[in-house]
């Protein structure tokens, strides 16, 4: 008997819940059925699907401006060479003046870029600081940075995202959605579960911060 009993007790260290004899189990949430059933073609390897993102999101182009002539923006970018590195960030320059870059963790140890080389960088500005989200190389290669976007990791809209399920962001729509609104100039820097990541700028040349709903509705983007 007292063999039977560590046996037990064992088993029930390692398991979420064994229910007693004659006891009644727990159904396994749907919701669970669901993750599970969309995630298992990434488990075995379904390479075609679960690399290709369904609501991937590309941001918006936009032109390099003079470092002198920077300002807070959520989409913004400068083009020159890059005269320092200290880790995760670099100083830029062009005839105008220089910036710091911040690269966040694809940047630690001062490899992302080398000293001398030719950098246009593409992200937000503010306090002193561009944020990069986009890097291009001298030779065209480019690096996204920052997050990647999209439905939380394990979450049932990843899953569906990932194997083409999910609804996928009618862009040209919402961006007209946003100016329908009474913004110009709109950007897309990113996406989120549910919505766009914008920027834009209304009638008096403001920049706004927006969340832009796959179904439309846009707001303002909470503060950081």
């Amino acid at each position: 008997m007292s063999e039977t009993h560590d046996e037990t007790r064992t088993i029930d260290a390692t398991a979420t819940e064994i229910p007693a004899q004659g006891a009644r189990s727990k159904p396994i949430p749907k919701r669970t059925w669901v993750i599970g059933a969309l995630a298992l073609p990434l488990a075995f390897g379904a390479v075609g699907m679960s690399l290709a993102r369904n609501g991937a999101v590309t941001q918006t182009a936009v032109d390099p401006v003079a470092i002198q002539a920077l300002a807070p923006s959520g989409a913004t970018a400068v083009k020159g060479d890059v005269v320092e590195i200290f880790g995760n960030k670099f100083v830029v320059q062009d005839p105008t003046g220089r910036a710091l870059v911040e690269t966040g963790p694809a940047g630690e140890g001062g490899k992302l870029v080398a000293k001398g080389e030719g950098v246009t960088v593409q992200g937000r500005f503010e306090n002193g600081f561009l944020h990069a989200r986009l890097l291009t190389h001298g030779d065209g290669r480019q690096v996204v940075l920052g997050p990647a976007g999209g439905p939380p990791f394990g979450t049932l809209d990843w899953a569906k995202d990932r194997v083409g399920l999910a609804p996928s962001p009618d862009v040209p729509a919402l961006t007209a959605t946003v100016k329908a609104a009474g913004y110009d100039d709109v950007r897309v820097t990113g996406r989120g579960p549910r919505h766009l990541e914008v920027a834009a700028k209304d009638r008096d040349g403001q920049e706004h911060q927006l969340h832009v709903g796959f179904d439309g509705q846009v707001r303002e983007r909470p503060a950081p």
